[in-house]
């Protein structure tokens, strides 16, 4: 078995033809057709099921090797740039995903400060939900990742370090007059108004929603399905209210803030896989990041009840973390 018989077998995996296939990996049908023979014979199976058109779907045991074969050759790439920064060869990458509502808070100003430092180290960004982080982290497809740490606790195979407790508040626009009299609301109280919720696969929507059933009341949708961009938009606008992290208040004077009661939190936590070492270039980014929240902090930067837990440069916490 190769890299190069698994990157022919991703690469039919993903086009569905060896003539395409041939193309894509740049190299004639007959070598990868042979390649990948020379792969079955291996593996003592069939991977492909051949027809007598160009169209191929994998067979069973293809499909079984299909995620190994991904996951070999992000990790081939992954040494690649490892060893590539040790001899200069280039400068490293970062690839970082994260939630959309940590993009909206912190991550645009991380970035921009870490590209300011380390100007030649390539920034890739996956903006998505907590569950789709993670399986792109086991994946091989990011570096590092800030998730949302599940009840249950992250994912076997990972390494997460709590990064921030926040707690999750009620947004309205700053525009209209308060929704509320008193600085705090129940969730009985809040399903009396009009809710802005994203879509689903958003850990914050579940969150939103399983707090409305466990208080025995059902939530005015007025909005749902948006990204956060949209929802914090529509929030602005007068729309309607609705449940996010403190976090995001920061520089949007078009939100105001009340207090949930009572108090929902959840822990974010930084991830990588636990079976790679992180490159210098994922190790500088990881600094800086935590530096940005320390100095953040010490300031009074962090609008709401937000707690860094994880200080700069020790890789440790500072007190105990509830997973939520």
């Amino acid at each position: 078995m190769t890299l190069r018989q698994l990157a022919y077998l991703v690469a039919l995996a993903d086009v569905g033809s060896f003539t395409r296939a041939a193309d894509l990996v740049g190299v004639a049908q007959p070598t990868l057709s042979r390649q990948l023979r020379a792969l079955e014979d291996d593996l003592g199976a069939p991977l492909v099921e051949r027809g007598g058109r160009d169209g191929t779907t994998l067979t069973a045991a293809g499909e079984a090797v299909l995620p190994f074969a991904r996951r070999m050759l992000a990790d081939a790439d992954g040494a690649r740039t490892a060893v590539a920064e040790l001899i200069g060869l280039r400068r490293g990458r970062v690839r970082l995903g994260a939630t959309p509502s940590l993009c909206v808070g912190v991550v645009a100003d991380v970035l921009r400060a870490f590209h300011g430092a380390h100007p030649e180290i390539a920034l890739e960004l996956v903006e998505s939900g907590s569950q789709p982080l993670v399986r792109a982290l086991a994946r091989g497809e990011l570096d590092i990742a800030l998730v949302i740490v599940p009840a249950d606790g992250i994912e076997p195979g990972l390494a997460a370090a709590p990064l921030l407790r926040e707690r999750l508040s009620v947004a309205s626009a700053a525009t209209e007059p308060a929704p509320f009299r008193r600085g705090s609301v129940t969730v009985v109280e809040l399903a009396r108004r009009p809710l802005v919720v994203p879509r689903e696969g958003y850990d914050l929507r579940a969150a939103t929603l399983r707090a409305f059933d466990q208080a025995g009341a059902t939530p005015r949708l007025a909005v749902q399905g948006g990204e956060m961009d949209a929802v914090l938009r529509l929030v602005e606008a007068g729309t309607g209210l609705a449940v996010v992290p403190d976090i995001v208040f920061g520089g949007r004077p078009g939100l105001r803030r009340t207090a949930l009661n009572p108090p929902l939190y959840r822990t974010v936590a930084l991830a990588h896989r636990d079976d790679v070492a992180p490159t210098h270039a994922v190790r500088a980014f990881r600094d800086t990041l935590l530096g940005f929240l320390g100095e953040l902090s010490a300031r009074g930067g962090l609008v709401g009840d937000v707690q860094v837990l994880a200080r700069p440069g020790s890789g440790t916490t500072a007190g105990s973390v509830a997973p939520g």
